[in-house]
């Protein structure tokens, strides 16, 4: 077990927030004046929650995630993100919110306790729609049955729990803390207090064989989660795997591993419907669905993001990566250390950097409903694509082809102004 401190908020938090809610007030004001933009409609709003501990960061990872020492510091963590969200509500007034999303590092390392304090702030501070989808992202190295239903009585919904794989070989070169028995004893601990959940797995892992890739398929399926999501293994920038590089398969055996994944994943009746999702029939993640549709979403916690859309502008935030170094600037009310402006011609790219994630591609008018702008201003690039075979469009929707889901980047990269 990871040694808590006592659930309690710091007696500077409320004066913290404070101050926050007035830069935050001061910053609305100056978004609602008239800009570059003229948004008929705000997009659907989501919250975005990350907790940036681990138990041990894994060799591949890139995100914004710091081994626990000793324990972490609990309840100054979760004033913090109260008095975040707090600060930030200005931005957003009035707005519903229709997914939550907690993300890490490893948020199940909180204690029931911590996470029923986290839930019962938000709903005190956010208006949630009464259909939200609540996801929390889960460790099976970190499952316990009864602290598992404390979250489900909570208002989490959804669970997102790292499989990676069953064998505990891979597990091992991937440095999980879990092993393949632990990894099926999550899934069944799941099953049991939640009915909507999401199995993370990768493949094209270091010494893996397409026999290998297909048992861990198969034993994913066994459990017929509602979700899956299966990754193929990149070596990412900053990473212990990018500075010392583990021999992976090669682009031959990737491809037929993703192969037989599109062939074991719809004989199964899941639809894949985004390049790393596949889902069962009406259980898509409408949280990352409206990331990929260009939807809005406020990031709280150390690290988090923000994509936030104003009538005449849309917004991106990045709060303070360090744990500590963001505790520190909610203190002074500042949590934000990045802010900008999407530019006119950056939105068309951002837009289908997004969408065209998406394997049945979008409506034509959404384009104009999440950027302001008519469809003309990527007509020249929509040519382009179509005229390589990337992209299909018609009057109701635009999308990549089969070709185009191929060779994605290369069609992204087509709508990156100069």
């Amino acid at each position: 077990m990871i040694p808590i401190k006592p659930v309690g908020a710091p007696a500077s938090a409320p004066a913290a927030s404070e101050s926050h809610a007035a830069s935050a007030a001061q910053a609305a004001n100056a978004y609602l004046k008239p800009g570059i933009l003229n948004l008929q409609s705000l997009p659907p709003l989501s919250l975005y929650v990350h907790f940036p501990w681990c138990v041990r960061k894994c060799p591949y990872c890139d995100f914004n995630s710091h081994e626990v020492q000793g324990g972490f510091p609990e309840a100054d963590y979760l004033a913090a993100l109260r008095a975040d969200l707090e600060g930030a509500l200005p931005l957003i007034w009035g707005r519903r919110i229709h997914t939550i999303f907690i993300g890490g590092g490893t948020p199940s390392l909180l204690s029931a306790e911590g996470l029923d304090r986290l839930m019962s702030d938000i709903r005190t501070l956010l208006p949630l729609d009464g259909r939200a989808e609540i996801t929390m992202e889960a460790n099976p190295g970190t499952f316990e049955a009864e602290k598992f239903k404390s979250y489900r009585a909570s208002g989490i919904n959804r669970l997102s729990i790292g499989i990676q794989s069953f064998n505990a070989h891979h597990l091992e070169a991937l440095g999980r803390i879990h092993d393949g028995d632990q990894a099926r004893r999550a899934v069944e601990i799941a099953q049991s207090s939640f009915d909507n959940f999401n199995l993370d797995l990768m493949y094209a892992l270091p010494g893996q064989s397409i026999e290998e890739a297909r048992a861990d398929l198969a034993t994913a399926l066994s459990f017929a989660p509602p979700h899956l999501s299966l990754y193929h293994l990149t070596l990412e920038p900053n990473t212990y795997f990018a500075k010392f590089p583990p021999a992976l398969p090669d682009d031959d055996a990737s491809a037929e591993m993703q192969d037989m994944i599109e062939e074991s994943t719809a004989q199964a009746g899941y639809g894949h419907y985004e390049v790393s999702a596949y889902a069962q029939t009406g259980r898509q993640s409408r949280h990352n669905l409206n990331y990929w549709e260009f939807g809005d979403y406020l990031g709280i916690g150390a690290g988090a993001h923000s994509k936030l859309s104003f009538p005449h502008r849309i917004v991106r935030q990045a709060r303070y990566k360090q744990p500590k170094a963001y505790m520190q600037q909610v203190a002074t009310g500042n949590p934000v250390q990045e802010e900008r402006e999407i530019g006119h011609g950056e939105l068309g790219f951002e837009f289908m950097l997004n969408a065209l994630r998406l394997r049945d591609g979008f409506a034509v008018n959404l384009f104009a409903e999440r950027t302001g702008l008519t469809l003309n201003v990527i007509e020249a690039e929509l040519n382009a694509a179509e005229a390589k075979g990337l992209l299909y469009r018609d009057f109701r929707v635009i999308k990549p082809t089969p070709l185009g889901q191929r060779f994605l980047n290369d069609l992204q990269e087509m709508f990156l102004s100069e």
